[in-house]
């Protein structure tokens, strides 16, 4: 009975995208620290390898599960696309639709698993509603900022109202790929309730959970607690510390270390956007034009064999071997903004992303490519720590515009002002983070605590105020 009362299980299912998986992983360690949580890690087997990397680097094996979830097979979609990474662009909308046919699955783990607690992400409502008739409470976590929300509730559900935030203002072909979201979002998986933005909101108990902080977003997290009629708590950026690194990743520390402090730019799309032989070329154009320092790190889809040297422009690695460093696939991206020689970030502007640059001080240089990406860099723009990348509708960004984008940031005197305006915003940040997570792992407890307290009333009397019991092994991790 002590131990049924000091111990909270909880089930976690987050979209199989590593964007989402790795903040759930975050949110799932912190409050672990805080909290004798209990958490089943629900996810399909193809992301195992790299959740099970997560939780051995930190220790986490006794507290943290992995639950497999099941997709109805399809030979569109075998087992190892059954995540976003590396994933083929044309293949997303079909991932999407496949994971709708997991709530089965997902119905039958929480009937044999008994969490006292799921939460769940943005692509899953029926989630909520499984669990609900189980008699187990649901919390939505977003692994989204509050501006996207905001702008997606405006634009899609609330069309006479005037929008608060012309900052965030996106032109016709910048809407376009979140229009076709919504639209698909609406035949496949709001089916029931139209009201996009806020049927997780609604089917939410007692609070939704945002990956953001109130020095970042304030204005954007005041609106939506208004207009949703429900508790926003931002649980902080969930950026993963500077890290141990293997020898490929020492390498490229050693050689950042030897270029100036702030005179050196990175690079990153991210893991789940790959650069076109177009884009490639016009932002090795843009650095040659400027002359920057810079490590850049680009990514290919599984199945595709492209040679690097055969993907950029004739003789660039030539040209820029002393200033330079390519590297394919993977860079420890904590490690390098952390360091003191990064003066910049070349950013598609997802919402990962943008937190890691906030954490670490380190103004954007904003290429958003689709969806909330362009709220986000028009966002991080309007605090002042992001400069955007001009581009045409219909064209790729010029490697003109990115060689003046890129001089804005590291060579002109302006350059100093962003980087201040970006290390007020990590200071800030920073100084959020523990309260956030006290307060969310308080809340969450709590909620574990009612919902025992409901259905075995005469063991579970009065929900703690402060619980803290040291972690024990519970079981193991499968």
């Amino acid at each position: 009975m002590d131990k049924e009362r000091n111990i909270s299980k909880i089930l976690m299912f987050p979209w199989l995208a590593h964007g989402h998986i790795f903040p759930y992983l975050e949110l799932a360690k912190r409050i672990i620290k805080r909290k004798n949580f209990y958490i089943y890690f629900c996810s399909t087997s193809i992301n195992f390898s790299s959740i099970k990397n997560f939780v051995e680097k930190n220790f986490l094996s006794n507290s943290i599960e992995l639950v497999e979830i099941h997709l109805k097979p399809s030979p569109e979609l075998p087992p190892h696309y059954h995540t976003t990474k590396n994933l083929p662009s044309n293949l997303n909308f079909t991932l999407l639709k496949a994971f709708q046919t997991s709530s089965s699955s997902f119905s039958d783990t929480v009937s044999i698993l008994k969490p006292d607690l799921v939460i769940y992400d943005i692509f899953q409502p029926w989630s909520a509603k499984i669990a609900s008739l189980q008699g187990i409470p649901a919390v939505h976590f977003a692994a989204l900022g509050a501006a996207t929300p905001s702008f997606v509730y405006h634009h899609y559900t609330n069309f006479d109202a005037n929008f608060p935030f012309q900052e965030l203002t996106l032109k016709k072909h910048e809407k376009k790929s979140i229009d076709n979201l919504i639209e698909f979002l609406y035949a496949n998986v709001f089916e029931e309730d139209k009201d996009v933005v806020f049927v997780n909101y609604k089917l939410s108990c007692d609070f939704v959970m945002l990956k953001t902080n109130k020095g970042l977003e304030g204005k954007y997290i005041d609106y939506l607690t208004n207009v949703c009629k429900k508790m926003i708590l931002p649980v902080g950026p969930l950026v993963s510390d500077a890290s141990e690194i293997d020898e490929e990743s020492s390498e490229i520390l050693k050689w950042l270390s030897t270029k100036n402090k702030y005179s050196t730019l990175y690079i990153s799309f991210g893991s789940e956007y790959f650069l076109s032989k177009d884009e490639i070329e016009e932002i090795a154009k843009g650095l040659d034009l400027c002359g920057v320092n810079f490590i850049w790190v680009i990514r290919f889809p599984i199945g595709e064999t492209v040679n690097i040297e055969e993907a950029l422009p004739r003789e660039f690695l030539e040209r820029v071997q002393e200033r330079g460093k390519i590297v394919e696939g993977w860079a420890p991206q904590a490690n390098i903004l952390a360091h003191e020689s990064t003066g910049g970030f070349m950013s598609h502007c997802g919402w990962s992303s943008v937190n890691e640059s906030v954490y670490f001080g380190v103004p954007v240089i904003g290429m958003p490519m689709k969806l909330n990406m362009f709220i986000d860099a028009r966002m991080l723009g309007d605090a002042d720590a992001c400069i955007e990348v001009v581009r045409n509708e219909n064209e790729v960004y010029k490697g003109e515009e990115i060689a003046e984008a890129i001089n804005k940031v590291i060579f002109e005197k302006n350059g100093e002002e962003f980087r201040r305006r970006a290390r007020e915003l990590s200071e800030k940040m920073k100084i959020e983070e523990e309260e956030a997570l006290d307060e969310t792992s308080e809340h969450l407890w709590r909620l574990c605590f009612k919902n025992k307290s409901q259905n075995y009333p005469h063991r579970f009397d009065l929900p703690p105020k402060q619980v803290d019991p040291p972690i024990g092994k519970y079981m193991a991790m499968s």
